[in-house]
């Protein structure tokens, strides 16, 4: 899709949920904290700011759309594991094994 169909998609969906949602443009907007215009730019599909898209996504409680934008945060950090790794590995070189005592 080009970035004029995606805008399109995603305007058609607020407007779609907007409507469900009993909502005129202006009740949104007021929710949102955004210019009655700029709800009218973003359900037209004419170009709309992320901080708008973010505001009205909020407002219509669709958060979800954003987690799809971004990755989820790794529950545990690679340079924790990888230094955990490197410990583990030290640790195991400092100890010496019965079979490898001299006598």
């Amino acid at each position: 899709m080009t970035t004029p169909d995606w805008e399109q998609r995603l305007g058609g969906d607020v407007r779609v949920l907007r409507r469900h949602l009993r909502l005129t443009q202006v009740e949104l907007a007021e929710r949102a904290n955004v210019s009655v215009s700029s709800v009218k730019y973003l359900e037209s599909g004419r170009g709309s700011s992320l901080a708008t898209f973010i505001r009205i996504a909020r407002a219509l409680e669709r958060t979800e759309w954003l987690g799809a934008f971004a990755p989820p945060l790794p529950a545990v950090s690679p340079l924790a594991l990888l230094r955990e790794r490197q410990r583990t590995l030290a640790d195991a070189a400092r100890v010496r094994h019965p079979s490898a005592r001299r006598t």
